[in-house]
Order: structure tokens, then C-alpha cells, then sequence
């Protein structure tokens, strides 16, 4: 089983072919079924040899086709302190891309 951890959206992403993952959404016009490169590549397993970067592997990449863009739900935040009268509450729903990783290279 032949696996990639990727970085994107300063996060790490274990990934392999088949994959369905939540990733941060990342900035420029996308649409769905558009086809995506990550490059920065930290790590690929073959099953026999793991190969690791300092910091990324050169020439490695990970392909991937954008299956939908959405929002997460919902969550909300709320600042109090007590004894003062001082109440916030605010909602925030983080933007998110969900990309089905097609090839490791």
C-alpha cells in the first residue's frame, strides 16, 4: 500500500490512492472537478522503501482531482468575563475543499 504525507494549508496529510480528504481551502478561482498538484511532498512509502525529505522530496508530486468546496459546520465562539457585563458571541464556518487523490509521483 503506497502512501504520501502531503503539506498543504499548513497542515500534514497522510494520503493514498483512492483517498477522500478535507483539506484547507487553498486561495485562487477553483472549481469542482478541477484537477490539483501538491509538490510539497514530505514523505512517500512504496511498501518496500520510505522515502523521506529534508525538508521535501524534489521532483515528487501528488495528484489530485477537486470533488467538492464546501463549509464546515457551524461553530460558535463565545468571550465572557464575568462581573463585567462583557458578552460576545460570534459563528464561524471554515471554508474547506474535499479532493480525491488520483497519483503519487
Amino acid at each position: 500500500m503506497e502512501f504520501a504525507v502531503i503539506k498543504t494549508g499548513g497542515k500534514q496529510y497522510k494520503v493514498a490512492v483512492g483517498d477522500s480528504v478535507k483539506i484547507e481551502k487553498i486561495t485562487g478561482e477553483y472549481k469542482e472537478g478541477d484537477k490539483l498538484t501538491f509538490d510539497q511532498v514530505l514523505l512517500v512509502d512504496n511498501g518496500k522503501d520510505t522515502t523521506i525529505g529534508t525538508p521535501v522530496i524534489k521532483g515528487a508530486e501528488v495528484k489530485a482531482t477537486l470533488e467538492k468546496i464546501g463549509r464546515a459546520q457551524k461553530i460558535t465562539v463565545i468571550h465572557y468575563k464575568q462581573k463585567s457585563r462583557y458578552f460576545k458571541k460570534n459563528g464561524h464556518r471554515q471554508p474547506f475543499f474535499q479532493v480525491k487523490i488520483d497519483a503519487i509521483k
